[in-house]
Formats: structure tokens, sequence, C-alpha cells
């Protein structure tokens, strides 16, 4: 028991720090600054240039990402916050290869003509889904069994990355139902549609994971009062 609380206790020592990366991750930054950077400035999107979308969309983010899960990164007097973005680097192409060979196993197209699509689309998700957690707890494998395996988030950024990583699962999942159907329509192709349904469970997932800190916080406001 004491060791929950202790892990509980440390998860939301920084309030204002989770809020944060939620606002600028859900709710501002970098999905739609990137979309509207793709359509207004490069003149791409998913549809018409899907890989170009997808890496516009991993190098915008994986710096956002880094530096800001770097911030809530566990045990910071031993770890400082340079380990902490080496570990999400790190995290990347693992996380990346990870996720690859999930789509290929589900299903996804293989071939030298999709590998660029399969690549890009393969580290936006290591960056919705393995970096935060690899930022944050590193090597950890309690933690890692705590988000992953079991489900079962404990503190405020327990939330903030188990939530929204299961979202783009989830998200992406149901976005690849169209894929096999005849309706020969360009959304269709890999990856776009399981991005679209990536970025949506993202976001809202997101927003889940945002009003579900808010009420933990305030419960906390009520019992300390």
């Amino acid at each position: 028991m004491s060791t929950n609380a202790e892990v509980s206790a440390d998860a939301d020592a920084d309030a204002d720090a989770v809020v944060c990366v939620q606002l600028i991750l859900g709710l501002v930054l970098p999905l739609p600054l990137t979309l509207f950077i793709a359509h207004n400035l490069y003149s791409i999107n998913l549809l018409s240039h899907p890989s170009l979308t997808l890496s516009l969309i991993s190098v915008i983010q994986c710096p956002i990402v880094l530096l800001l899960y770097g911030r809530l990164r566990k045990n910071p007097k031993h770890c400082s916050f340079l380990k902490a973005v080496g570990r999400g680097l790190l995290g990347l192409p693992i996380g990346a290869l990870v996720n690859a060979l999930g789509a290929i196993a589900l299903g996804a197209p293989v071939g030298t003509q999709y590998f660029s699509q399969t690549l890009n689309w393969s580290l936006m998700m290591s960056l919705f889904t393995i970096v935060p957690a690899a930022t944050v707890f590193g090597s950890s494998w309690k933690d890692w069994q705590r988000i992953f395996a079991h489900t079962t988030p404990m503190g405020s950024v327990d939330l903030i990355i188990c939530l929204p990583a299961h979202g783009a699962v989830i998200g992406a999942w149901f976005g690849a139902w169209p894929m096999p159907l005849d309706w020969e329509r360009p959304w269709q192709e890999w990856p776009i549609c399981v991005s679209y349904g990536a970025m949506a469970g993202y976001l809202v997932a997101m927003v889940a994971s945002f009003g579900c800190v808010a009420v933990r916080f305030r419960l906390q406001h009520v019992k300390r009062e």
C-alpha cells in the first residue's frame, strides 16, 4: 500500500506540468499545427502525399514530445532531463519497429513500394505510444507492465501516457476496417485511413485523460479541505 501511495504521489507531484503537457499535445500542438503547415505551406495532406505528411508530423511532434515528457520523468533527482530525452530518442526506433511488425502481422501490405509509408506511420505511432513511456519511465519494467500489460494507471502522469497510447492503437485498429472493402476510395489506401484513425483516437483519448486528471485533482482538493 505504501509503495502505491508513493507512486501516486510522485505521479501527481507537478500538476501544472501535467496539465501543460495535455493542453499542448492534445489541444494545441502538434497535430493541428502540423496539418495546418502541411496544407498551407507545402500543399500536401494524407490523401495526396501520405508519406510526406506523416514524416512532417513526426519531425514536428518528436522534439515537442521529448521536451514535454522529459519534464515529467520519474525520479528527477536521479535522472537528468537530458537522460530522459535520450531514453525517449532510443525508444523512438524501437517503438517504430514494434508498431511496424504489429501492423504487418495484422495485414498491412509489405513491399518496397510501401516501405516509406510504413516507416513514417510507425514513427508517428511510436511517438503516440512508446516514446512518452520511454522518456518518463526508462527501462522500469514494473511501470511498463502497469501501463501497457495491466492498463492500471495510478497517477496523473500514468493517465496521460496510458490513455492516449491505447487510444491511438484502438483508433488505428478501427481505421483499418475500411481497407479491405471494395469501395475503391483513395482514402482506403495504406496507411491513410489507419493514420486518420490513430490521430483521432489519440486526440480523443488525450481529451479523456485531461478530464480524468481534472476530476482527480478536484477530488484530491476536496479531500484536503
